[in-house]
């Protein structure tokens, strides 16, 4: 009588990726609990693996779709920073080759810092081009926020090194470029050179947040990045703002106009 392999040794080989048709087909027939909670575990990996190569095909859609036009650097857009109450607007724009790899890639926001930190290398690794815009609290005050988006998003453009043919924006088009634009809402989850940008520009934003923190530690920019958190709104609170503050928006300039009517009151 043939001895059953072992639930170890079949786990082993489950994990390693010897299976074969007919060695699942002899496990689904096998009657241990232990093999069939294997099995399931299985299938479940093998769908879910399928599923994200889906996805990760179906992010180059836009980018085939220019591609068999006969562009060939198509540059994706995004932006880190419109909502925070501190801190620039960051652009960037990125121009992948055809062959790269994008395992992992996604908006920004749905990873980790560590995740984003690995995409980041592999993206600067590889990429044909990527070029930054930074643009700071003045000017964000002078003409508000959307308008420094843009003017952002230009820089960026302007910063590469090549001339993109074809350009891919996260949910607007921008004014003032002379290059061919198409926009894609919720980009960063369907075009992997906007998801690349996505990844580029938030990562570049947090690291001038958190080389900002070691100027204004009360504030705890290296936690929140700027946003309006609890403890970022505490420490405003207790401090008041810094050069860093957008004065143009809602919680800060409410507390420029009670401090200015509480100097009035006692004065």
């Amino acid at each position: 009588m043939r001895v059953p392999e072992t639930i170890q040794s079949i786990k082993k080989r489950l994990e390693q990726g010897e299976v074969t048709d007919s060695f699942l087909a002899q496990l689904k027939q096998d009657e241990r609990v232990g093999v069939q909670k294997l099995v399931a575990s299985y299938l479940r990996k093998r769908e879910q693996e399928r599923k994200e190569a889906a996805r990760l095909e179906e992010m180059w859609r836009f980018e085939r779709m220019f591609r068999e036009k006969g562009c060939r650097l198509i540059a994706g857009i995004d932006e880190a920073g419109r909502g925070p109450l501190a801190g620039p607007v960051v652009a960037a724009a990125v121009i992948l080759p055809e062959d790269f790899d994008p395992t992992g890639l996604n908006d920004s926001k749905q990873l980790s810092a560590e995740e984003r930190a690995t995409l980041r290398k592999r993206i600067e690794n590889h990429a044909v081009a990527i070029g930054i815009g930074i643009v700071d609290t003045d000017f964000i005050d002078t003409y508000n926020i959307l308008q420094a988006t843009y003017e952002a998003m230009r820089r960026a453009v302007n910063n590469l090194s090549v001339h993109p043919e074809q350009l891919l924006v996260d949910a607007v088009k921008v004014p003032e470029l002379p290059i061919p634009q198409h926009a894609i809402i919720k980009g960063d989850q369907l075009s992997h050179s906007i998801a690349a940008a996505s990844v580029i520009a938030k990562t570049v934003r947090d690291q001038w947040m958190i080389e900002q923190a070691a100027h204004y530690p009360q504030y705890g920019f290296e936690k929140h990045m700027g946003y309006a958190t609890p403890e970022h709104l505490a420490a405003l609170a207790e401090w008041g703002p810094c050069p860093l503050h957008r004065r143009s928006f809602a919680p800060i300039r409410e507390m420029a106009q009670k401090v200015e009517r509480t100097t009035r009151s006692t004065g």
